[in-house]
């Protein structure tokens, strides 16, 4: 006798199918509402320089403000290497005075900070710290450098420091 391996459903309950098929419907319909609502939203937040061309030639263009510089920052620490006490507020601005202003008379600027690096004998010191700003053109970066250099082997001579820091980043600005 041949077994028949169909589920048999009783004839007193109706067949009910699944629901998945309808699911799916509902859920690819709620997608397709999300992303309708959502897509003035996300263009709004482009910027003129992501939109496409015929949008951003309709679009005004902003003007690049400033004029090509670069960005000096060197960090300074102020623990002493054989023990000694750190530098002072009044040591660290005698030599910014007597050091930095007469390379940079234009401006800079000087920031608090607290810092920590490992030394050359791998113990991890922590400090307080002074990062000093300079801003320049461009153009003025050959004729800095060795002013810059001479800023830090001064420092680190005077204050017995193993290092100091120096970054150089390009910036726009505009006075």
């Amino acid at each position: 006798m041949p077994t028949d391996s169909r589920p048999r459903t009783s004839p007193a309950r109706p067949r009910t199918f699944p629901a998945r098929p309808r699911l799916r419907l509902a859920a690819l319909a709620l997608s397709a509402a999300l992303l309708g609502a959502g897509a003035p939203t996300a263009y709004a937040a482009l910027t003129d320089d992501d939109r496409p061309a015929a949008t951003a030639a309709a679009a005004p263009r902003k003007t690049v403000e400033g004029r090509p510089y670069i960005e000096t920052s060197l960090l300074f620490g102020t623990a002493r290497p054989d023990g000694g006490p750190p530098v002072t507020d009044k040591e660290f601005h005698a030599f910014v005075d007597q050091f930095v202003t007469p390379r940079f008379p234009d401006g800079l600027t000087v920031q608090d900070g607290y810092g920590q690096y490992r030394d050359t004998h791998g113990t991890i010191e922590r400090e307080r710290s002074y990062e000093l700003i300079l801003l320049y053109p461009t153009s003025q970066t050959g004729p800095n450098n060795p002013k810059i250099e001479q800023i830090r082997a001064a420092y680190m001579k005077r204050f017995g420091q193993e290092s100091v820091a120096r970054i150089d980043d390009r910036a726009r600005v505009d006075f």
